[in-house]
């Protein structure tokens, strides 16, 4: 199952549809101009393509496994993270100051989302990384920056994230784990946490755990949590590992994908930990880890959809089977079949749109950092939610897709295709299911009455104007779709009750998506008139952007229906 990371893409999408320049072109980001992107993305592409794309495999065969309380990790995987770790991208995005290379989160996101596609297993442990970084970079004292950013940036420890309890998965506020003050500004940490990704390996000096507890005076729901950061090994005088803590790895969870990951049940019993931030403000420390996790998840789908898409292509090129419609460039193999090329076509045409949405909010965040405008605060925060389900969305549907594509040797696990559909699946679960997000979407992010949105599809709007002269039939339907989700969008707004717009909120992400789709493959098409791009548009439009209605339509029912059911007639 090979794999070629589409640096090509990624310029592309970087150069004429988020507009890296103008990140670029900010005194924070002026080091990342065009060359040092196409460098950067070059490079990245041949570790993954060398190094990490031979590894998914064996992650998936071999999976990480407990040993008498030691994690012992997938074949190859140590040497992996050890080429990632030497490479510098776990601090790509991070502040030079402690180690990173201080660049556009644009650009770590296309990196992420090529070591998603090459081994998404092992990808998730720099991914946590990151976030743990981020988190601490914000709200952690000097101390503690100086002693754990170097060493989680040199990859030489790993980081970790501990919301999830048996009892607390979405609702957080649920959670028991107890902090006690220790006396000397440090803290006793009790309680078991699950689901914790990469919990512990057997190829770094230490772990780091980022820990959500409720101190003694904490008050109940999330506003009593404090967050602490909890190795383990307890770093002595000279920073080195030294002395173990009071934690240990339970168990492994035995997975539907992703088996090369460790998913760790967690137990902590009265062990050292520092607080990360102000006391009871754990979850607006969290919540830069997570808001890090949930664009860098939505890039992990967008990476699985690619690889899904070279494998497909790879075998309908090979695969010879009945008789095929004449064609221009007939080959004699299934891809000559119409149905065989309306797959391919939506698997292309899909991952596009959504690594061109996952991109925008990238460039987005980059811009509100070099910046500190309002409005492009506004603008990330509108598209996390968004890049986080259609990418993760897109990863399932296309992987499956794929899996179609191979018939019934799809089916059979030797060819890799079903591998990629179960590894795509926890994409829509972990870091905030994706109805989770989408209630974020419509309440959270619509506080400001919408006009966030409002003001990125004015954008659409009128770049769907500019483009009649040159591409009418492609630019009308874009602007009709933004229209609609406009009109939409005043209508969610309008509901007082919150169920009338969870109710359809699934589907008004959906939609979001579908018109940012459609938006960004207009925008290709003016930039490749008559070429490749312009075709996929032509495609993206006519067949995939008339979903927006239908979605739209859901979006707007309201809650009577949902619930008009009783329990009990959902049980006859």
């Amino acid at each position: 199952m090979t794999y070629r990371a589409p640096v090509a893409d990624y310029q592309f999408i970087l150069d004429h549809l988020v507009g890296f320049d103008a990140i670029a072109a900010t005194d924070r980001f002026a080091e990342a101009d065009a060359d040092m992107a196409r460098a950067i993305l070059t490079e990245a592409g041949r570790m993954c393509d060398d190094v990490l794309a031979p590894l998914n495999r064996a992650g998936d065969l071999s999976p990480a496994a407990l040993e008498d309380g030691v994690v012992r990790t997938s074949p190859g995987f140590a040497d992996g993270f050890r080429a990632i770790a030497e490479g510098g991208w776990v601090g790509i995005s991070a502040d030079p100051e402690h180690g990173g290379m201080g660049l556009p989160v644009a650009l770590a996101s296309s990196v992420n989302e090529m070591m998603s596609a090459a081994c998404l297993a092992l990808q998730l442990a720099p991914l946590m990384g990151q976030g743990q970084i981020e988190a601490l970079e914000h709200h952690a004292s000097d101390e503690l920056k100086a002693l754990y950013l170097p060493k989680l940036l040199a990859g030489e420890w790993i980081g970790t994230m501990n919301l999830t309890e048996p009892q607390a998965g979405s609702d957080v506020g649920a959670l028991s784990s107890k902090a006690e003050p220790n006396g000397d500004g440090t803290y006793a940490i009790s309680g078991q946490k699950i689901f914790i990704t990469w919990g512990d390996n057997d190829f770094t000096e230490n772990t780091s755990h980022l820990v959500l507890a409720r101190l003694p005076d904490g008050v109940p729901g999330t506003k009593g949590i404090s967050l602490f950061l909890v190795p383990k090994f307890i770093p002595d005088a000279d920073g080195k590992p030294g002395q173990a803590n009071s934690l240990r790895v339970v168990s492994l969870e035995h997975k539907m994908g992703i088996h090369g990951s460790p998913t760790c049940v967690m137990e902590y019993d009265r062990a050292t930990g520092w607080l990360v931030g102000r006391e009871h403000g754990g979850m607006a420390a969290m919540f830069t880890m997570m808001n890090n996790a949930r664009l860098g998840v939505g890039g992990q789908g967008v990476g699985v959809a690619e690889r899904a898409c070279q494998h497909a292509l790879a075998y309908a090129l090979e695969r010879r089977q009945g008789r095929t419609a004449p064609a221009g460039d007939a080959t004699g193999a299934i891809i000559d079949h119409a149905d065989v090329r309306r797959m391919l076509l939506t698997m292309k045409a899909e991952t596009f749109a959504a690594r061109s949405i996952m991109l925008a909010c990238a460039a987005a965040t980059d811009m509100q950092t070099a910046t500190g405008d309002a409005d492009w605060a506004a603008r990330a925060a509108l598209l996390t939610p968004i890049a986080k389900i259609n990418g993760s969305e897109t990863g399932i549907a296309v992987s499956e897709l794929g899996v179609q594509v191979h018939g019934g040797m799809g089916y059979i696990e030797e060819t890799g295709a079903a591998q990629l559909s179960r590894d795509a699946r926890i994409c829509a679960i972990y870091e905030g299911t994706n109805g989770i997000q989408a209630m974020d979407l419509v309440a959270r992010k619509m506080m400001d009455g919408g006009e966030a949105a409002a003001r990125l599809l004015d954008e659409i709007e009128s770049h769907a104007e500019g483009a009649r002269a040159d591409l009418p039939d492609l630019a009308g339907p874009v602007w009709e779709a933004a229209e609609s989700m406009r009109e939409a969008t005043e209508w969610l707004v309008a509901q007082d009750d919150m169920n009338d717009r969870f109710a359809g909120a699934v589907p008004y992400a959906r939609a979001f998506a579908r018109v940012l789709g459609g938006h960004f493959h207009l925008k290709a098409a003016l930039a490749d008139r008559g070429g490749a791009r312009e075709k996929l548009a032509r495609f993206f439009i006519a067949r995939l952007l008339p979903d927006h209605a239908g979605l739209l339509a859901h979006a707007q029912s309201g809650a009577g229906e949902i619930y008009a059911l009783s329990v009990e007639d959902l049980g006859g």
